[in-house]
C-alpha cells in the first residue's frame, strides 16, 4: 500500500504541467499548439519570452524534487519507495493526467529528481547538460548523453555505498523512458535536421 501511495502522490504531482499553465498566465498560445508541440521550456521559449520559459523550468524541475522529498520525508522513505515515486514523477510530466496525457519529455522534471535523489548526482547530469547544449547547441542531444551519464553516476555512487540500488535502478529506468520519448529527436539527429538551441525550427526539444 505504501508503494501505491508513493507512486499516485508522485504520478499526480508531476502531472502538473508547468509549460501550458506558465504560458496560459502569461498570455502566451498553448504550448502543444505551435514549435514542436512538446509543453516543455525549450519549446516555450520559442515565444520569445525567457522569463515563461525559465519559469516552466523551474516548475517541472521543483516538482520532480518535491515528489521526491515528499515520499522520502512523509510518506515510506524506503529505498523502494523512493524509486517508485522517482518514476512515477517522471510519468506524470510525460502522461499527465490534467491535460489528457499530452506531455512533456521529461528531462527538466528527471533533473529535479536527480537533485532529491542526491546533490552529486544531479550536479553531474547538470553538468553534462551543459558541456554538450555549449558545444552542440543541441537540446535533445544534451538530454540524451545527461540522461545516459546519470545511470552511469548512479551506479557508481551505489559502488561507493553513498546510493541504494532500487533508486539507481530508477534512474536507468528514467533514462531509458527519456531515450524512448526521444526516437523523433534521434532520428533527426542522425539525418542531421535536429533544431538547435534557440532556431526557431520545430525540431522536437525538451520538456
Amino acid at each position: 500500500m505504501d508503494l501505491v501511495t508513493a507512486a499516485l502522490i508522485a504520478y499526480l504531482i508531476g502531472s502538473v504541467s508547468f509549460a501550458v499553465l506558465v504560458s496560459r498566465a502569461f498570455g502566451l498560445p498553448d504550448p502543444r499548439s505551435y514549435g514542436s508541440g512538446n509543453p516543455g521550456a525549450t519549446n516555450v521559449l520559442r515565444t520569445g519570452r525567457r522569463a515563461a520559459a525559465t519559469l516552466t523550468f523551474l516548475g517541472d524541475a521543483l516538482k520532480g524534487w518535491f515528489a521526491v522529498t515528499v515520499v522520502q520525508q512523509h510518506v515510506f522513505a524506503e529505498p523502494l519507495a523512493v524509486a517508485v515515486a522517482a518514476v512515477a514523477v517522471v510519468v506524470g510530466h510525460v502522461w499527465p493526467l490534467y491535460f489528457r496525457f499530452a506531455g512533456g519529455k521529461g528531462v527538466s522534471t528527471t533533473l529535479g529528481v536527480l537533485a532529491a535523489l542526491d546533490g552529486w548526482l544531479a550536479a553531474g547530469a547538470a553538468a553534462t547538460w551543459g558541456i554538450i547544449a555549449l558545444y552542440f547547441r543541441i537540446s535533445s542531444l544534451a538530454g540524451l548523453v545527461a540522461a545516459a551519464f546519470a545511470t552511469f553516476f548512479a551506479f557508481f555512487l551505489y559502488g561507493m555505498g553513498r546510493f541504494a540500488l532500487e533508486p539507481a535502478l530508477a534512474v536507468t529506468v528514467v533514462a531509458l523512458l527519456l531515450a524512448w520519448r526521444h526516437v523523433d529527436n534521434i532520428r533527426k539527429l542522425i539525418a542531421g535536421t535536429e533544431g538547435k538551441i534557440g532556431s526557431s525550427s520545430t525540431g522536437s526539444p525538451q520538456g
